[in-house]
């Protein structure tokens, strides 16, 4: 047996709670509904705050809650300074903070500042002023191409499909770099800067305890006279490193400064999270005590169920965050991808679930029951290691992705500007069970907004609380343990077996996950917990396929 110590580093005080927490993530809409309308909303989510103490979490992120048109599923904003009437007012907002302290539970608020509603009160000024005005400035205007400049200035598509650009009736173009009601903020001008600062010290002064930056590598554009062209922007040798006309550009780096002189004014300083789709060594930036002091890595939610892959990926990570200063963070699911109790009964060259949105969940078939041992497995085993994990809500009941919503039910601007032809994201947003039976099984009093399958019931809070063995009771008796695994940030490999990922963790527990084919024998004095629900023994363990054990030597 051969080992390896990573990252020494100690877990610091309790003022960097951060470094090691577990973070649950909120979509409010589809969280719990308390008024019947069928939206969640904060009433529904206060309901619910003795569930979110009972799982054993110490964050609750809460995506995009404010005032929108729903054309991104809220991340379109019409007002960062408020809250959406459907979800709640922001002495909802109060409440909702004050009562998630009372048990403990910090707060970080989703933050949009790569592109505002096309129903902002400064995009609709810019749409009354002329060309080349203050307010048209605030925004991305180009005038167009051709005699009479009816042609795009470029011929980019957007994240969503589509162009990248929008026509308004003087003739000019804006961009947006995802749907056609998302224009992109201009970052070179200082009345929006200032306007954003004015927004997190808004939500800062409310009790919040950071910010999850969204597109956080997007803010600063270097558009020139001549735009490249789209071949252009999706070749990675194109543009040297940094200076690229969209994304992960250094001068993003002075807002991120800028933010974190306004977050560290506060006692404890705020913290923050880069949504920044980078290379890791270009994510180390976003990650440091000078920027936001966390970045999302996204590498294991990518990966094949692959020993060696899983434990590459964590190695580059956790050597990533001791040169950041910063903590990995762990995440398998979230808003936007194919939840993982799926994805990881997919073919293994399927990993992000995208044949299986083309296929509108036909083809490949999902294996239901190996994606759940292995989403579990890989939970656990995330759990165990040093750094924040972070939680998508419904993932500790098992949810599978939905893939089988009516096109008319549907929401995501994805499957209206492809023409259906991808999916989109609806499937992971669908609204939680929380009981085996009701109208929409128990997330509210009437219908939800996204139509729910009958076999949610299977999966709903009810049948799974207090019953050894659920998907629900392994996340709360993990979130425990992992307390006790998280002493300091320290990690020793483990070499049992070749398809096994194997590491110690400084007071003795271990983790082990085999990805084989065939049980391992593991010789341990004492165990805490199986991914699979099997009951612990002492002594010597089976480890069977597809399963993660927490125990220790013998």
């Amino acid at each position: 047996m051969t080992e390896s110590v990573l990252n020494a580093t100690r877990v610091e005080s309790p003022d960097r709670w951060w470094r090691q927490a577990a973070v649950y993530q909120v979509y409010p809409r589809s969280f719990a509904d308390g008024n019947g309308d069928g939206v969640g909303d904060f009433l529904g989510l206060i309901s619910r705050i003795d569930y979110l103490r009972d799982l054993g979490i110490d964050a609750v992120w809460l995506s995009p809650f404010y005032p929108s048109e729903l054309a991104d599923g809220g991340y379109d904003v019409a007002d960062y300074r408020d809250v959406d009437p459907r979800i709640g007012t922001l002495a909802d907002f109060d409440a909702l903070v004050a009562r998630l302290h009372d048990v403990d539970i910090k707060v970080i608020v989703d933050i949009v500042p790569n592109h505002s509603s096309d129903q902002h009160a400064w995009f609709q000024e810019a749409l009354r002023s002329v060309p080349g005005s203050a307010a048209r400035d605030r925004y991305i205007f180009r005038d167009g191409r051709g005699p009479d400049g009816s042609e795009p200035p470029s011929d980019w598509t957007s994240i969503f499909g589509g162009p990248a650009w929008t026509r308004v009736p003087d003739g000019q173009w804006y961009l947006h770099l995802f749907a056609r009601e998302q224009p992109d903020w201009n970052w070179s001008n200082p009345e929006v800067r200032q306007d954003f600062l004015t927004t997190l010290e808004f939500w800062a002064d409310r009790g919040v305890d950071g910010f999850r930056v969204d597109v956080a590598h997007a803010l600063t554009k270097g558009l020139g006279v001549e735009l490249p062209t789209q071949v252009q922007l999706e070749d990675p040798t194109h543009f040297p490193v940094g200076t690229h006309p969209i994304w992960d550009r250094d001068e993003v780096h002075e807002i991120y400064a800028e933010w974190r002189r306004l977050f560290d004014r506060y006692t404890p300083p705020l913290t923050a999270v880069a949504e920044a789709w980078v290379p890791a060594e270009r994510r180390i930036r976003y990650a440091t005590e000078q920027g936001l002091g966390q970045a999302f890595n996204f590498d294991l939610l990518k990966a094949t169920w692959d020993a060696a892959q899983f434990r590459r990926i964590v190695e580059e990570n956790l050597d990533l965050s001791a040169q950041s200063g910063s903590s990995s963070t762990w995440v398998f699911s979230n808003h936007d991808m194919v939840r993982h109790a799926t994805r990881f009964g997919l073919p293994s060259t399927d990993s992000e679930g995208h044949a299986w949105l083309l296929s509108h969940g036909v083809e490949p078939r999902e294996d239901r029951d190996l994606g759940l041992r292995r989403a579990n497995a890989a939970t656990l085993l995330a759990m165990a290691l040093p750094g924040s994990v972070y939680l998508y809500q419904g993932e500790e009941l098992g949810l599978p992705e939905v893939a089988d919503i009516p096109g008319d039910d549907r929401q995501d601007p994805t499957f209206f500007r492809t023409g259906g032809q991808e999916i989109g994201r609806d499937g992971c947003r669908v609204p939680l069970p929380w009981t085996a039976d009701g109208p929409s099984f128990g997330f509210g009093a009437g219908g939800a907004h996204l139509p729910q399958p009958a076999w949610f019931a299977e999966f709903a809070v009810d049948t799974q609380s207090g019953r050894s063995g659920s998907v629900l009771s392994l996340y709360q008796d993990a979130l425990a343990g992992r307390r006790m695994l998280q002493t300091d940030e320290r990690l020793e490999w483990l070499d049992i077996a070749p398809d096994v990922v194997a590491f110690r963790r400084p007071n003795g527990w271990t983790s082990a996950t085999n990805f084989g084919s065939h049980s391992v024998t593991l010789e341990a004095e004492r165990v805490y917990l199986f991914s699979d629900g099997s009951v612990p023994t002492d002594g010597p363990v089976r480890l069977e396929p597809d399963t993660t054990v927490w125990y220790q030597h013998g």
